[in-house]
């Protein structure tokens, strides 16, 4: 009933130790609180929230308009309704160094296990989209170290995330990747990698926990899990495809209603009012309230 019954702290701590164990661990994107529970239901590893997704969630376009309130805020929403740990897209670290740990700790304080930061200028743009820039090296590898230097839980996992392959190739990718771990990244994010053996090339660079990111539409390939394994990947994340499969059936089903003026065609598509009142524990909060207000005044 209500929220998740884990702290932070401990999510954080077994998370780390997942991580530790060289497994696999699989992220699927979150839209909305309810779907993080699923993802847990589902019995995946955690929960990612993705910046794309949380513009797009506002009906803006990913190019860094929201703001570490908003970012933080839906982001607690989200990370309170599951046991699973959950990590957010930070995108740049919402201003400069300084801002960056100050970022970090209002993260911590949401219940987040860790987050990611990526090296694009301002304002940044969805990863897979032509047109980026990155930041030089020494402003890249100085938001790192104030992530690092701003964070409170050791177990907090501060991620760096790297755009420069589709700027300026592996080779310099792999260059900035080692670095970054160097100022204290404790895994790495490397965007819009091209195929497989570039994948290998960046696990094989680095001693830290390597994410892979499995978007439909983009740069890369969608891989299976097993392909990833296999490549060294330690994390994987569909950072946005249950909104796109939500929003799909949503248009569908307006369709249907301008087309045929009821949904009885597409009942069997919905999830059932009995699965959904599962989902939220609705008996739950029913035994509550018997607990609470079945009583009798004795007169």
């Amino acid at each position: 009933m209500l929220y998740s019954q884990v702290p932070a702290h401990e999510k954080r701590r077994a998370f780390r130790e997942r991580l530790d164990s060289g497994e696999l661990l699989r992220l699927p994107g979150a839209f909305n609180p309810l779907s993080a529970r699923l993802i847990e239901r589902k019995g995946f590893d955690g929960v990612y929230i993705s910046g794309a997704v949380l513009s797009a969630d506002l009906g803006l376009p990913d190019i860094g308009l929201t703001t570490l309130t908003e970012v933080a805020a839906r982001a607690a929403q989200i990370a309170r309704m599951t046991d699973l740990p959950a990590i957010v897209d930070a995108d740049t670290g919402f201003g400069e160094p300084m801002n960056v740990a100050r970022t970090i700790q209002t993260l911590e304080d949401a219940g987040l296990a860790g987050c990611h930061i990526e090296d694009q200028v301002n304002p940044k743009r969805c990863g897979h989209l032509d047109g980026k820039e990155v930041v030089d090296e020494p402003t890249a590898l100085q938001r790192i170290r104030a992530a690092v230097d701003g964070r409170r839980d050791a177990n907090f996992l501060i991620m760096a995330r790297t755009d420069i392959r589709a700027v300026a190739g592996l080779d310099a990718a792999i260059d900035r990747i080692r670095k970054l771990v160097e100022a204290g990244a404790d895994a790495i994010f490397p965007e819009a990698m091209g195929d497989l053996d570039e994948f290998r090339a960046v696990t094989d660079a680095v001693d830290v926990p390597v994410l892979a990111n499995m978007t439909e539409f983009g740069k890369s390939e969608l891989f299976t899990t097993e392909q990833l394994r296999d490549a060294g990947i330690r994390m994987v994340i569909w950072p946005v495809s249950l909104l796109r499969m939500a929003m799909g059936a949503a248009e569908r089903a307006l369709d249907t209603l301008n087309d045929a003026g009821h949904l009885t065609a597409r009942l069997d598509e919905m999830q059932h009012r009995a699965d959904l009142y599962d989902l939220i524990d609705y008996s739950g909060y029913s035994r509550f309230d018997e607990g609470v207000f079945d009583f009798e005044i004795d007169r």
